[in-house]
């Protein structure tokens, strides 16, 4: 076989794939399928990483995290739009336009609640994106936009120098997933899909951001060297046949035609896949826009139509509290049904019960309603004057609706949390977190599979899954048995890992795996852990008096009592493996910043702590040495300024020897 040849074969198979998927929305070849090639091509590239090309799709993951971003002066001017929020205000844009220019058409777009950026490309290539900024200067988030699967890494017939601009955004499915992963990890929630595009646009870890499912849509040719368009319709076409992903419009003529295409857009909004807040005017003709001019600020040729937020009123009928995946127990109004910003509500979120009291609402109350961030409906305030007579303050309850559990309250206060540790209504993310790469690292044992398993019945706590047999699990893949025997052996490998990956495993709160890993050096075993009182913890070094209480709170439930017998019976080690070497980093704590070319962050902190020292994530006095790879940022600053001696990485090494 000619190597080279069969892996550009596949470098043209997969991006034609990902532009079908991602650009075209008609997918033609399977996932099954894509996956494999994929995974063809990424053992040929580790094999063979001289014939690996630039644009090939498994560049799209993410490379080596940053430091920081650097700036990027835009060649052209990323300018902003006037805002117009009536009709009449747009009719007057438009009817002053027509004066002069009395055949004048307008190109209708919908307005993408992103963020701009440009994509440069040079002789065909992608070779440098940036955000708007102020829209002379921006941010270079090349890598970052490298993950994006409809930008294209390669164009063919492109000029020698082209600039176009686009809106990215993530899309409403990927928004759903990324808050449902938020609450599985614990993390707060983000408010929209602007506010999570804007967030992973600007990770320093390119990693992350591909993992966000961001999307863009292309609006405009800022700079095309050697290309001539007389209209804006005519240079979409072009970036089409570029094989783009470009934003639809319609051109248009008569105030009454915009008028009605603007309030279609808005009906439509909600079958669309990305948030939109508005609806673009732009003159068509080119060289109508070059008469027209801009004043400092906006061009005189395009106006933004901002829709304006819709209020409702409704009733609360009933308020009903739901247990999230991490414990949390969220009220939700039902509320009588009203028709809101193109969809019918029949609930909105109440958040906490700091929400509750601060807004008093009642069920019965009649409240004023909106969608936050054009997506979860939420009560702005009570109208106190229609409140019935019988109204009561609504508490939430001190015990888990689901499994009846005592609640308590998070250290901040913000929210209530069920304690059980057997709750079904965590039991996804519990598994899911007891397998997790930190914790028992069972691979192959993905979201999918554990909740076919929990459907199924055969999951009912995470101990369950020690008890898995071949029978169960070969027929929720295609390739059947053999992937079932792959599982199991991975499951039967987790058994022997460190009782510190157990005691992080058992998603105790305030025990994280840095925790897990001091507990079983200090007490040795898991029976020992249980043992121990409030004093005895609180004696621990990265031990408060909040992490103990919840550590013996945890251990004194006779459902978490339960699954580590049985985790005993079926052969999990309970005890430390981790023998420290010697004492010889006793007493230190090191940091490590930068990319560490010699070995991984975590082999350096497995050696750090296999000499009896400590790896921190802050630099703080307490801070013994500051370990440093390429492009260290802040910390290697924070720690000059301290007086805290830095080492390479060779000198990091000269200490193991």
């Amino acid at each position: 076989m000619d190597i080279r040849k069969r892996m550009d074969e596949l470098v043209q198979l997969l991006n034609d794939a990902n532009y079908r998927y991602y650009v075209l929305d008609d997918p033609k070849m399977l996932d099954f399928e894509y996956d494999h090639l994929l995974r063809e091509l990424e053992d040929l590239e580790r094999d063979y990483p001289q014939y690996a090309k630039v644009e090939s799709p498994t560049k799209r993951v993410g490379g080596q995290a940053l430091s920081k971003f650097e700036k990027v002066e835009h060649p052209v001017p990323l300018m902003s739009l006037q805002d117009v929020f009536s009709l009449e205000e747009l009719d007057e844009f438009i009817g002053k336009i027509q004066e002069n220019h009395p055949n004048v058409a307008f190109s209708i777009e919908p307005k993408v609640d992103g963020l701009s950026v440009a994509l440069e490309y040079v002789d065909g290539k992608f070779v440098r994106g940036a955000t708007r900024g102020d829209g002379n200067v921006g941010e270079d988030v090349t890598e970052n936009l490298k993950t994006i699967r409809s930008v294209p890494m390669t164009l063919t017939g492109a000029p020698g120098r082209l600039i176009v601009r686009g809106e990215v955004f993530m899309p409403k499915k990927s928004f759903e997933a990324l808050n449902l992963q938020q609450e599985m990890d614990g993390k707060p929630l983000f408010a929209n899909p602007r506010n999570a595009a804007a967030g992973s646009l600007r990770q320093l870890d390119p990693k992350i951001a591909a993992k966000r499912g961001l999307d863009i849509l292309i609006f405009n040719v800022q700079l095309a060297e050697g290309v001539n368009f007389t209209t804006h319709n005519q240079s979409l076409e072009y970036l089409r046949s570029l094989q783009f992903k470009v934003i639809p419009n319609k051109l248009l003529s008569s105030i009454t035609e915009i008028n009605s295409e603007i309030l279609a857009i808005n009906e439509k909004r909600e079958q669309l896949t990305c948030d939109i807040d508005g609806a673009v005017v732009k003159v068509n003709d080119l060289s109508q826009r070059e008469a027209l001019g801009a004043t400092a600020k906006f061009p005189r040729w395009a106006a933004a139509y901002k829709y304006p937020p819709e209020i409702k009123s409704t009733v609360v009928e009933d308020i009903v509290v739901q247990v999230g995946r991490t414990g949390v127990l969220t009220p939700k109004a039902v509320v009588r049904p009203v028709r809101l910003a193109g969809t019918t509500v029949t609930n909105a979120t109440l958040h906490n019960q700091d929400f509750i009291s601060q807004r008093d609402i009642r069920i019965g109350d009649t409240v004023q309603i909106r969608k936050a961030g054009e997506i979860i409906p939420e009560i702005l305030e009570v109208d106190f004057s229609k409140r019935p007579s019988d109204a009561v303050p609504y508490f939430l309850p001190t015990t888990c609706p689901v499994c009846g559990a005592p609640t308590c309250r998070d250290a901040d206060g913000a929210f209530l949390r069920c304690t059980g540790a057997a709750c079904p209504a965590q039991l996804s993310r519990n598994i899911a977190h007891f397998v997790s790469r930190d914790a028992m690292d069972i691979e192959g044992l993905g979201s999918a599979i554990v909740e076919a398993l929990i459907e199924k019945g055969h999951l009912r706590s995470p101990a369950d899954i020690y008890s898995l047999t071949l029978d169960e699990l070969k027929s929720l893949w295609r390739s059947g048995e053999t992937a079932a025997k792959k599982l199991l052996s991975a499951i039967e490998e987790s058994k022997g890992r460190d009782v510190s990956r157990l005691i992080y495993a058992l998603g105790i709160r305030q025990v994280g795996a840095k925790t897990g890993k001091v507990l079983a050096s200090t007490f040795g075993s898991l029976d020992a852990l249980m043992d121990a009182d409030i004093d005895t913890l609180t004696a621990v070094s990265d031990v408060g008096a909040v992490t103990a209480q919840s550590i013996c709170d945890w251990f004194s439930q006779p459902e978490a009592r339960g699954m580590i017998e049985k985790l005993r019976a079926c052969g999990v080690n309970f005890n430390s493996t981790k023998a420290v070497l010697d004492g010889r980093f006793t007493g230190m704590t090191f940091v490590l910043t930068g990319a560490l070319t010699k070995f991984t962050r975590e082999e350096a902190m497995e050696m750090i702590e296999a000499f009896g020292g400590k790896a921190a994530g802050s630099v703080s006095k307490k801070t013994t040495y500051v370990v440093v790879g390429e492009n260290a940022g802040s910390k290697e600053r924070k720690a000059r300024e301290l007086g805290i001696p830095i080492l390479s990485e060779d000198a990091f090494l000269q200490m193991l020897i």
